[in-house]
């Protein structure tokens, strides 16, 4: 019997059940559930653009994305998913939020921040602006608190604010809106050649700060229509969570029992690099701050299925060599060998599948194959890898000598 190799065996095994068992617990508290698991709710908004000048880019809608993600952050909202779609939509999706009326409001009716003449015409809006252009600052002379806007185009408010120099009194006003409450309304003398805009009020420091980051969560380049919405309760997200986890603790339970029977050593060893596999994918998922949702625990199983396929390609190679009057240590490395192209090749088909469903798809899609392609990376790397050099640190230590511990019988090598 050669220790060392069954000490380093016994080593790796229990130095990797000691990092499994110390870093679980926090990696499953810092999971982040999506929100059909969690509860929360989704929208899809049709985008449409201001007026007819406008040309809706993709461009813009980044710029409208990341506002409405910026105005359900201000809102409490926990790491809101805001994407992009096609030319003209966008998804919103919040888990894990109390009062999701309150933010579904606060997103479909956004502070609209407007300059206006004094007949309501209005000479400035949203996409006139800067994206973040509102900040504050202070009055030279007095020190008090005003806020600067920060313009898009200079020609553009020095043509309007010319125009409007023009008018008599009372009429030469450019008012300052915010949805339909004025907050400012200055007399505009001369033209102004710049591209900042002031607003003064008698403002605290306090007020002028919360009026400056309401501007720049105010007015999107863009107007937005829900065209679909899912709410789900934090209740049946909970109940969802329990049920997919509890099958799934199931399954796996059958799973290695499974394996155990049929295969006895080699089973083991399965159920050491099975758990390696579930603990890599988890951290992972950790690492990457991926969101789990339904589809991807259905794509977390279905990789469970594939790990567990791939030693099973191997352990059948393996007793097919031991059959043939091969020694143990032989039909490892003869199996081994000859398993390794067959699962590459079933791996490599499945993952250009999931690319191509990542790339087309949307939405609950996305994750399901991404979750599918990092669960077969992982299981390459526990289920091949790791589960040959932990078989091959066994039986090169002379402990397993039988061929029954491989569930192979004595009379079916003499057979052949």
């Amino acid at each position: 019997m050669n220790y060392k190799r069954f000490i380093a065996f016994l080593l790796i095994v229990i130095v990797s059940f000691g990092l499994i068992g110390w870093t679980t617990p926090d990696i499953l508290k810092s999971v982040r559930l999506g929100l059909d698991l969690k509860g929360g709710f989704e929208v899809l908004y049709i985008v449409e653009p201001l007026d007819e000048t406008q040309e809706l880019t993709h461009d813009v809608l980044i710029e409208a994305a990341q506002s409405i993600e910026d105005r359900a952050n201000k809102n409490g909202a926990e790491e809101p998913e805001v994407t992009p779609e096609g030319k003209d939509r966008i998804r919103v999706k919040i888990a894990g939020v109390t009062n999701p009326e309150k933010i579904r409001e606060t997103l479909k009716e956004p502070a609209d921040l407007t300059f206006r003449s004094s007949d309501g015409t209005i000479e400035l809006r949203g996409n006139d602006f800067v994206e973040n252009a509102a900040s504050l600052q202070f009055e030279s002379t007095t020190q008090e608190p005003i806020i600067s806007i920060q313009l898009k185009s200079q020609e553009k408010f020095y043509e309007i604010t010319k125009r409007i120099s023009q008018k008599p009194a009372p009429d030469n006003v450019l008012e300052i809106w915010l949805n339909e409450e004025m907050l400012y309304s200055p007399r505009v003398s001369q033209g102004i050649n710049s591209d900042q805009a002031t607003i003064e009020g008698g403002y605290t420091v306090a007020e002028a700060r919360q009026l400056a980051a309401t501007i720049n969560l105010g007015a999107l380049p863009v107007k937005l229509t829900e065209k679909y919405t899912q709410v789900v309760d934090a209740t049946l997200g909970q109940s969802s969570l329990d049920k997919t986890v509890f099958a799934g603790l199931i399954g796996s339970a059958f799973i290695l029992l499974f394996m155990l029977f049929f295969y006895r050593v080699p089973g083991i060893i399965a159920v050491i690099t099975l758990c390696m596999y579930t603990w890599l994918l988890l951290m992972i998922f950790n690492w990457m701050n991926a969101t789990l949702t339904l589809p991807g625990i259905a794509a977390f199983v279905l990789g469970i299925g594939m790990a567990v396929d791939a030693n099973i390609i191997t352990y059948e190679r393996i007793k097919d060599e031991i059959r043939s009057g091969k020694s143990i240590l032989s039909s490892i490395k003869a199996g081994s060998k000859n398993s390794l192209r067959t699962i590459l090749d079933a791996n490599v088909t499945t993952i250009i599948a999931a690319a191509v469903l990542f790339n087309i798809g949307s939405g609950a899609i996305k994750g399901f194959a991404l979750v599918l392609i990092v669960s077969i990376l992982a299981s390459m790397i526990t289920n091949v890898f790791f589960s040959r050099l932990l078989l091959s640190l066994l039986v090169r230590s002379n402990i397993v000598k039988k061929l029954s511990y491989f569930g192979v019988k004595e009379g079916e090598v003499n057979e052949l």
